[in-house]
């Protein structure tokens, strides 16, 4: 077994170990709200907005954007879990800022190239790239949130940057205005 293999084993078996009554947490989250992050190594959900296990529904992906299958996510975490309240949490030196499509495209050719492959279906997925300012995405997906049909009025969307060198969050105003629950 690999390294990682190896180290994933030992993690789990020092936390099932101490895991103690957590079977018994529900798949409603106690604190009623959902997180949409980005999948970066550098953050750290638990740790900067003090979650613990059974508090919150955390959703990450590539640029914490708001994809059909992130609304997919929080629609049943409202409808079926209970959550009243999410988050959408960008964060500052995101590798999806500056990136297009067609440059996402072009690196799975060039594989597919070197391979033998093809590349085709790239070319079929919107991968979201952060385009422009960053404060001006998180308030269009925000902005996304709050005008889908099937988003209540009623649930609060907070819209956030999160300073990787500093480890704040940064409230972003007009994502919070639109956010707002009615």
């Amino acid at each position: 077994m690999g390294t990682n293999v190896t180290e994933i084993h030992a993690a789990n078996e020092r936390y099932a170990a101490a895991f103690g009554d957590k079977g018994g947490l529900s798949h409603d989250p106690t604190r009623r709200f959902a997180v949409v992050t980005c999948m970066d190594c550098r953050l750290d959900p638990a740790k900067f907005a003090g979650i613990t296990e059974g508090d919150a529904h955390v959703i990450r992906n590539a640029g914490g954007r708001v994809s059909d299958d992130v609304i997919r996510s929080l629609l049943i975490s409202y409808k079926m879990l209970g959550t009243n309240e999410w988050f959408v949490i960008q964060h500052t030196h995101c590798g999806m800022q500056g990136l297009t499509n067609e440059a996402v495209c072009a690196r799975f050719e060039e594989d597919a190239a070197a391979h033998g492959g093809d590349a085709v279906e790239a070319h079929y997925i919107d991968f979201m790239p952060i385009a422009g300012e960053l404060e001006e995405n998180l308030v269009r997906d925000v902005r996304r949130l709050r005008t889908h049909p099937l988003v209540p009025a009623s649930i609060t969307i907070h819209g956030y940057i999160y300073d990787v060198h500093t480890g704040r969050l940064i409230v972003s105003e007009e994502a919070e205005k639109i956010g707002a629950a009615k």
